[in-house]
């Protein structure tokens, strides 16, 4: 084990050699940025498979041993087969003494016009001063999520190479272009190379989100799942003067039904649904108290007049740490600009629940159909209903105390001079939920954008300060871990 003064001056080194090399980062991100690997759009799949391409090439002039997986085709609604793109499982030092990291991200992105309301071509990499002179952004799609922390990793391995450093940990990459649709295959392709690639594998990294405050490092340790549900009601269409005030109208059950799920406080009114929620401890309020967070920043973010709650930690709370439930639309009714006067015959009432750890989804749905079941049959309607849910992902918590977080937490204190706050993502992060199942490995999310980075929305950015001190950060981490190992 290195002395404190040789391991600082190491580091010392290494951010060194990072600090100089600024500009190539930069020009290695403006090449990946151009290519449109917009994985959602059909036309655009030549590009995604472009995209892995130079991905692999950029590992394989590491010094990696690449594979890139080929994962068959898939079919879109409209019946046309398009071709997977690859995944790449990329390998580098197989050291015994070493412990293995296994880091996760994507190089496919969220469709982006500039006539969407960019303020710069979005596939032009462009670097502009921010709000504070001493900040200077990085725009373009795929910036934040995740060209530019996926090429950070790759950048500080490059670096231990580039200064003839030993390695302080095995690396492994998985590097996917097909994150923003859904991850198609990537499960399957975790479970058929459980026994081999991950057999070695010690930890899982992800950068794959943000900080939940722009200046201030974050780790984050948890994320809520989502179970969707569609709620059906029905007959057939018919004309409002002829029919109405006779027959019991579809739309007017489903509003009720729609009605009886939430309070005006937010408060879920199914009977039983939170039974299951984790007890809130004492050292988890902790970690709430201490988080950077500012509720008037946060508000104008959101455009909103006031939130249901009034302080920090409730808030933080109720989008983390309980379950919630949104009401997304109606399907089959009438939403063209005039009138038309009919009743319509089916239709379908579309939410969601935010699930929490303990929460069972099994138990979830069980709860959702009996509470609607209940509420119809009052009606004494002679309408069909049908509760359906398409889709339910589960919720994912790490242990904020293991060798993992440890270390990253010493690495964010090295680099930013500050500890982290710890937070949970109160959306759902399938990926993380997925390896941690699959692999049965601790799973870490270490995320190197800001709070402002607009990851999915116009004018997505990251600062400059960011890619360059992340880059450090995954540098210092690599060397915490080999230490605490």
């Amino acid at each position: 084990v290195m002395s404190s003064s040789s391991s600082s001056l190491l580091e010392m080194e290494i951010f060194q050699y990072i600090d100089a090399h600024q500009s190539d980062f930069i020009k290695d991100l403006k090449e990946w940025v151009a290519v449109e690997s917009d994985s959602v759009q059909p036309h655009l799949r030549k590009e995604v498979m472009r995209m892995m391409a130079l991905a692999a090439d950029r590992l394989a002039a590491l010094g990696a041993t690449v594979n890139l997986v080929n994962l068959g085709s898939h079919q879109l609604p409209d019946g046309q087969v398009l071709p997977l793109p690859s995944v790449i499982l990329g390998e580098m030092g197989k050291d015994p003494q070493n412990p293995t990291v296994c880091f996760y991200g994507h190089v496919d992105v969220q469709p982006a016009k500039k006539e969407d309301g960019w303020n710069t071509d979005p596939y032009t990499l462009t670097e502009i001063d921010g709000v504070h002179l001493f900040i200077r952004n990085l725009y373009g799609r795929g910036a934040t999520d995740n060209k530019g922390p996926v090429l950070a990793w790759i950048n500080a391995v490059e670096t231990f190479r580039a200064l003839k450093l030993a390695m302080p940990v095995n690396f492994k990459f998985v590097i996917e272009g097909m994150e923003e649709a859904g991850s198609l295959g990537l499960e399957k392709l975790l479970e058929e190379e459980n026994q081999r690639f991950f057999s070695d594998v010690d930890y899982i990294v992800i950068s794959d989100n943000l900080w939940l405050s722009n200046k201030k490092p974050a780790l984050i340790y948890g994320s809520r799942g989502n179970a969707c549900f569609f709620v059906e009601c029905g007959s057939k269409d018919l004309h409002s003067g002829t029919f109405g005030g006779i027959i019991h109208e579809p739309l007017l059950d489903l509003i009720a039904l729609l009605d009886s799920l939430v309070d005006s406080t937010g408060h879920i009114q199914i009977p039983g649904i939170y039974d299951s929620v984790a007890a809130l401890t004492e050292e988890e309020r902790k970690l709430y108290e201490s988080i950077e967070f500012d509720l008037e920043e946060h508000r104008k973010n959101c455009g909103v007049k006031k939130f249901l709650y009034g302080t920090k930690e409730e808030i933080l709370l109720h989008l983390w740490r309980y379950p919630s439930l949104s009401i997304h639309g109606i399907e089959g009714a009438f939403h063209e600009q005039g009138i038309k006067t009919v009743i319509p015959a089916k239709v379908i009432g579309k939410f969601s629940i935010r699930q929490v750890p303990h929460m069972d989804l099994s138990v979830v749905k069980k709860q959702v159909v009996e509470h609607l079941e209940g509420v119809f049959s009052k009606r004494n309607s002679p309408n069909k209903l049908k509760v359906s849910m398409p889709l339910g992902a589960k919720p994912w918590l790490a242990d904020v105390n293991n060798l993992l977080y440890k270390a990253a937490r010493r690495a964010i204190k090295t680099v930013f001079g500050e500890d982290p706050d710890f937070i949970r993502d109160g959306s759902t992060i399938p990926v993380a939920r997925m390896f941690q199942t699959v692999t049965q490995k601790s799973v870490m999310m270490l995320p190197i954008g800001a709070a402002d980075d607009g990851e999915h929305s116009q004018n997505e950015k990251i600062s400059r300060h960011n890619y360059i001190e992340g880059t450090k950060l995954f540098a210092a981490f690599f060397l915490e871990i080999s230490k605490l190992h």
